[in-house]
């Protein structure tokens, strides 16, 4: 039996959370949404997924405070990090890479290449 492979979806705003794991469902991925940092660190103690979605722009701990705090872990520091932001300004991809993101993809969605935007950070 193959084993689905686990995406973790960090996403404060609804729609986005919904479009997010709806399409990744429909490719076959095993889904976790989460909406802020805790509802994350408390997943994470259940699911172990191979890749994280993770939105920058949240209240409280923002997804960059999360990356760092993710990497810095024992247990969830080989987990690849992928920012979906809307943040794409001069300066911002730098800013997301050095604080741990794996990568980055930019919001909206684009829904025809959101799967080829994921897979290279699936197959490492």
């Amino acid at each position: 039996m193959t084993h689905k492979l686990k995406i973790m979806v960090v996403d404060d705003n609804p729609a986005n959370l919904k479009l997010a794991g709806d399409l990744l469902e429909m490719e076959g991925f095993e889904v976790c949404r989460c909406t802020d940092a805790e509802s994350t660190l408390d997943a994470l103690k259940r699911f172990y997924p191979n890749l994280i979605l993770m939105d920058i722009a949240m209240p409280g701990i923002d997804g960059l405070q999360l990356t760092k705090k993710l990497k810095s872990g024992e247990s969830t520091k080989d987990i690849k990090i992928v920012a979906l932001t809307a943040s794409a300004m001069k300066g911002d991809k730098e800013r997301i890479l050095s604080h741990g993101c794996d990568g980055y993809i930019t919001k909206p969605i684009d829904t025809r290449k959101f799967r080829e935007q994921i897979m290279p950070y699936l197959q490492s």
